[in-house]
């Protein structure tokens, strides 16, 4: 049984910055792609960020230069460090685990960006 768990979530002010957590279970971040999608109210959840199990980054353009995702295998957890934070960032955060049989979901931690 695949599970994942975020931290990390919180309110910052706009410019700031934080980090989230997700804390794979059952399985080994090596075998499929890990990443993070959001879902802002009122609107469709969208991709943030992805890493493959080659270390490959791939990032939506609205994040490119201020978010950067990376993976601690020895600890099986991804985490995204989310920088120059802006109202329009205001979501709440799911990670995934895809290992292409099936994709497994965080419970999601939300991420307000205000002053």
């Amino acid at each position: 049984q695949v599970q994942l768990v975020e931290s990390g979530g919180g309110l910052v002010q706009p410019g700031g910055s934080l980090r989230l957590s997700c804390a794979a279970s059952g399985t080994s971040l090596r075998f499929g792609t890990m990443g993070w999608y959001r879902q802002a109210p009122g609107k469709e959840r969208e991709a943030v960020a992805r890493i493959t199990s080659l270390g490959i980054k791939i990032y939506e353009d609205s994040v490119k230069g201020r978010y950067t995702i990376s993976r601690e295998n020895a600890k099986n957890t991804v985490y995204l460090q989310m920088n120059s934070l802006k109202p329009e960032d205001t979501a709440v955060y799911y990670c995934y685990f895809d290992d292409r049989t099936s994709k497994y979901w965080g419970q999601g931690t939300q991420v307000t960006v205000s002053s």
